[in-house]
């Protein structure tokens, strides 16, 4: 699976800027975001803040880092 990050920042409002749109065979399949320091433990993780077909999860989950992330991505698109 061929995944490309787009770094964009995406008015989240919060302090949650720094994001990444992930794109799959030239389609959008989910949007990334880092979380900030407001949220203590899971500062620096990164979270779904939106998954798009086999992506979405009404549970979204947080990554300790974006190749986390895009391998449980892969793996969505994959099944």
């Amino acid at each position: 699976m061929n995944l490309r990050l787009q770094p964009v920042q995406v008015a989240t409002g919060s302090s949650d800027t720094e994001s990444h749109l992930v794109f799959a065979n030239g389609f959008l399949v989910a949007v990334l975001v880092r979380l900030s320091d407001e949220h203590e433990a899971d500062a620096g993780r990164w979270y779904l803040e939106a998954g798009f077909g086999r992506v979405d999860d009404p549970h979204p989950p947080v990554f300790a880092d974006v190749d986390e992330a895009q391998a449980w991505i892969a793996n969505r698109l994959a099944s």
